[in-house]
């Protein structure tokens, strides 16, 4: 994709969806962090059917420490890798209150130093909760970055700092919830629907895949 294409990429993303939202249900930094660290192989549906069980309970870290880990399980145990996630979680949860007073960091570094919180997690958290114009690289725009063009690269971190060189700063904070969306509903994976995709004019994918 050429330079020159990206901001008409973007423009035409942004005038499809203006405010585009995380398809995760929550309504506090720290509900989002848990919806996040819980989405790890998992679908937004399956992640939003638990939590609406598990919030009601316990929407707090030292609340999810009281359930205990086997009664976080009990929760959570409709999402894949439940065990090793309550586990995370609850590890998380001991020291967001011993260490930050039960609130939720916002930087990264301090972020990633949360028990199964990893990069892309901090960064789903610093720009949803927070408003940082940060890129999430998840399998959706992992593909997307590398199929049309936009951010080429071998592994999510490459793609990451090439999004943050190319995408204009007009677009950078919205950017990766309308790659996720695009990637999720029409770049998908295995047949594209490039016949109904507004972007295809900007991109580098041949050959495009026509309608059925």
């Amino acid at each position: 994709m050429k330079k020159t294409e990206i901001e008409s990429f973007f423009a035409t993303l942004q005038a499809a969806n203006p405010t585009p939202e995380t398809e995760l249900e929550y309504s506090t930094p720290f509900e989002l962090l848990a919806a996040v660290l819980l989405s790890a192989q998992a679908t937004d549906v399956g992640v939003n059917k638990a939590t609406r069980k598990l919030y009601p309970v316990a929407n707090t870290p030292q609340a999810i420490l009281d359930l205990g880990v086997e009664g976080l399980e009990s929760h959570i145990k409709t999402i894949g890798l439940y065990r090793s996630k309550a586990k995370h979680l609850n590890e998380a949860c001991r020291m967001l209150v011993e260490q930050h007073g039960g609130e939720v960091p916002k930087t990264r570094a301090e972020l990633e130093a949360l028990p199964g919180v990893g990069r892309k997690t901090a960064n789903v958290v610093l720009n949803v909760a927070f408003g940082e114009p940060t890129m999430a690289v998840d399998t959706h725009i992992f593909r997307v970055g590398n199929r049309t063009g936009l951010a080429p690269g071998k592994t999510p971190l490459e793609v990451e700092l090439k999004l943050e060189k190319r995408v204009p700063p007009a677009y950078r904070l919205h950017a990766h919830h309308w790659l996720i969306l695009h990637g999720r509903y029409v770049c998908v994976a295995r047949k594209p629907l490039c016949y109904q995709c507004a972007v295809a004019p900007y991109c580098d994918y041949k050959p495009k895949t026509p309608a059925p």
